[in-house]
């Protein structure tokens, strides 16, 4: 959102983790008072940054604003105490912050010096400050961010029990395709070393992998003798280090705790969501379910990350906001030609874009593609293009899908590009005819 133009005077914090400086300044960007330490912890500080700010503005006979710098989580509860103590509260986006800092020629650094900035900031007209999620969306936005932390953990354990299982017994790896499915993990915890597999009971064995795969008894079968095989290989071609064994229990056991945080906060996450149901922001979450692609937890950390999607007024805003816009490299004549994205924005947005191109384009079993324009779309640009950049260029038609999706409020209708160019004929005819 952008600012009025009547006079007001702008307080500037460069908020910390535990304290944070304000400075305020009047129109003409004159220092008004001296800078104010405002401790987090002491309430008597915090009361009397109030009363600085409303000192100013009774001197002055103006009205303030108060800007600050988003910084993750340590700016929030400033800013929820200055909203409810009446003030006028705006959040601006660091990279717009940090444009600007050190604009002069002397390289100077420090927190007064960030709050005035901040400050001097806050009285451009055409400032654009971001609007504050509501709890809900704070709350969701919470719970999806550590689910994508849980799981890195659990990848980093996987990567690690990979590594071991190449030490003590590298020929397991080819008998599983997942060597964290439900039946590797029971085969690692019960028989964990190539010589408790050998002498395991072969018929006891088989049940087990029946039982834990939900498959015949001929394919437990053959799953048992390539346990066999791999196994007696084992014996042959692996360094016997006993505390590796150790270690990978230890591993199984970590990774089995990510496992179970990852499904919690996800069904936590679908009772906040079932919980809401007649709000705006859950129907926005439905809609973007409605894409084919986009799964539950995509559709929430999309959405979480967008928070207001009245802030958008076109796709090319949603494309900077989520980090894969291209960036431009020219200067005079010279124009890069080699461009990447910008990564400026939320990587938990383009993570789930990400994801989301990924299952676009892929094949079910019976070799159908889940989103056919997409995947001959993705298909073309291959042909041309690394597959990474295709899939980037699939990240931002699925932006494009979102935005229309979002500002129209209809669930998703897979269409070709010629059935696009047809409705638009349509639609367009029929407003002509009803003019």
């Amino acid at each position: 959102m952008t600012h009025s133009n009547s006079p007001y005077l702008s307080v500037g914090i460069d908020v910390g983790s535990t304290f944070s400086i304000m400075t305020i300044v009047d129109q003409h960007e004159k220092i008004i008072g001296k800078p104010f330490k405002i401790l987090h912890d002491k309430m008597a500080s915090l009361e009397r940054a109030c009363s600085e700010i409303k000192k100013a503005e009774e001197l002055n006979s103006m009205k303030s604003r108060t800007f600050l710098e988003s910084t993750g989580i340590y700016h929030f509860p400033l800013f929820c105490y200055l909203k409810e103590s009446g003030f006028e509260v705006f959040v601006l986006n660091p990279l717009i912050t940090h444009s600007i800092k050190n604009f002069g020629i002397r390289k100077v650094k420090n927190d007064k010096a960030d709050s005035l900035t901040i400050a001097k900031l806050g009285l451009k007209s055409d400032l654009k400050t971001s609007v504050m999620p509501t709890e809900l969306v704070l709350e969701l936005r919470s719970l999806a961010r550590k689910y994508y932390e849980v799981m890195d953990d659990r990848s980093a354990n996987v990567n690690r029990l990979q590594l071991d299982l190449h030490t003590v017994f590298p020929q397991y790896l080819s008998v599983f395709s997942d060597v964290t499915g439900v039946t590797s993990l029971m085969i690692l915890r019960q028989y964990p070393t190539p010589d408790k597999i050998l002498r395991g009971h072969r018929k006891t064995m088989i049940e087990k992998i029946m039982k834990s795969s939900r498959k015949g008894e001929v394919k437990a079968t053959e799953t048992y003798n390539k346990l066999i095989a791999a196994a007696t290989d084992a014996k042959k071609f692996s360094a016997p280090v006993q505390s590796i064994y150790f270690t990978m229990s230890l591993t199984l056991d970590t990774i089995e705790m990510k496992s179970r945080q990852a499904a919690e906060l996800k069904s936590h996450m679908r009772i906040l969501v079932k919980a809401h149901e007649d709000e705006k922001f859950i129907r926005q979450i439905r809609f973007l379910e409605s894409i084919t692609g986009i799964g539950f937890l995509s559709a929430v950390t999309i959405m979480c990350e967008i928070g207001d999607f009245d802030s958008f007024k076109n796709p090319k805003q949603l494309l900077a906001y989520f980090g894969i816009d291209p960036s431009v490299k020219q200067s005079g004549k010279f124009v890069g030609t080699e461009t990447h994205m910008s990564k400026r924005g939320s990587r938990f947005a383009r993570r789930a874009l990400f994801a989301a191109a990924l299952a676009s384009v892929r094949r079910n079993r019976n070799g159908v593609p889940l989103n056919h324009v997409l995947r001959e779309y993705y298909e073309n640009k291959c042909k041309s293009k690394a597959k990474k950049v295709a899939l980037g260029a699939v990240m931002h038609k699925l932006t494009n899908i979102v935005f229309a999706v979002l500002r129209d409020e209809k669930n998703f209708e897979l269409r070709t590009p010629e059935q696009h160019c047809k409705e638009f004929v349509r639609s367009h005819l029929s407003l002509e005819d009803a003019a």
